[in-house]
């Protein structure tokens, strides 16, 4: 039973649930990137194994380090102080040790990929790493940590081409702006807890009306970066039918959400926006497919 209820806090410490994300807009980067330098969207399972692992071992050492950069502040907050360091279920060393395990992990597929993406990966780590701290120095982390998730369909672009080209930018930036503006969201519930102890975040800085007001513009670039990106790779007109669709549901899910009620902030963060990043691939995929 120790060895189960260890495993499940691992689980829950990396949030496994939240790779939803962004995996599958890693996917539309290596399905894109290799239909750029071949006829194919598939560039074969070692491709497609080892951009699966480096994607894992980065967000599970990105969040691990989050928990541990913030293991304090998340005893202090009624809201997340029974993640697994506070609550004793592992122990900091563990923690440690799982970290730099899967930081040695990232940079063992990086390798495995290409030349580019083993010389880009601690830019990357960095990038991904990056974010934990920022929540203390500025009220834009929310589109830091749009980065971080940003920079996965380029990092599967490189990994599929070996190199960096200009059409999968707009993606980056419309992952970049969507996870901006639904972290947005998701700080309002803490801005009180963030004030109090000095944090920074766009509600705590400006107030939720305002920070409502930039995660929708967020949002809005989001949109129109997809259709730039759809229209810089040739996609067809079932991309861009995906593209409406996460468009509906991103206004659906700000429309769930206002200064004065939380009550539905659960499912505008996160079945929402899972629905948007599969939804966006399943699209991705049928366009790929018909094009074959």
């Amino acid at each position: 039973m120790q060895g189960v209820r260890a495993f499940r806090a691992y689980l829950e410490m990396i949030k496994v649930e939240h790779s939803i994300f962004a995996l599958p807009f890693a996917m539309i980067g290596m399905m894109w990137g290799s239909r750029y330098v071949s006829k194919s969207a598939w560039p074969g399972w070692s491709i497609f194994f080892w951009i699966v692992v480096a994607m894992v071992s980065c967000r599970s050492a990105a969040m691990a380090y989050n928990r541990i950069a913030d293991r304090e502040i998340d005893a202090k907050n009624p809201r997340t102080k029974m993640r697994a360091i506070p609550s004793g279920l592992l122990q900091l060393r563990q923690v440690n040790l799982f970290f730099y395990g899967s930081c040695a992990i990232f940079f063992v597929a990086c390798w495995r990929l290409n030349p580019l993406a083993l010389a880009l990966s601690p830019i990357a780590l960095a990038v991904t790493l990056f974010y934990s701290i920022t929540k203390r120095f500025t009220p834009l982390c929310h589109f830091v940590l749009g980065l971080s998730l940003g920079i996965a369909p380029s990092a599967a672009w490189i990994a599929t081409t070996g190199k960096l080209a200009a059409p999968i930018i707009p993606i980056t930036l419309a992952v970049l702006f969507w996870t901006g503006g639904f972290d947005i969201i998701y700080a309002l519930q803490d801005d009180e807890f963030d004030r109090a102890q000095g944090l920074r975040s766009l509600p705590q800085t400006v107030g939720r009306t305002k920070a409502l007001i930039i995660s929708r513009l967020s949002h809005t670039l989001a949109v129109l970066c997809l259709a730039a990106g759809g229209a810089m790779v040739g996609a067809g007109p079932i991309w861009f039918a995906g593209v409406a669709f996460a468009a509906g549901l991103l206004v659906y899910e700000q429309s769930l959400v206002n200064p004065e009620d939380l009550s539905k902030l659960n499912m505008a963060f996160f079945t929402l926006n899972g629905y948007v990043s599969l939804g966006l691939f399943f699209f991705a995929l049928g366009d790929q497919i018909t094009r074959q």
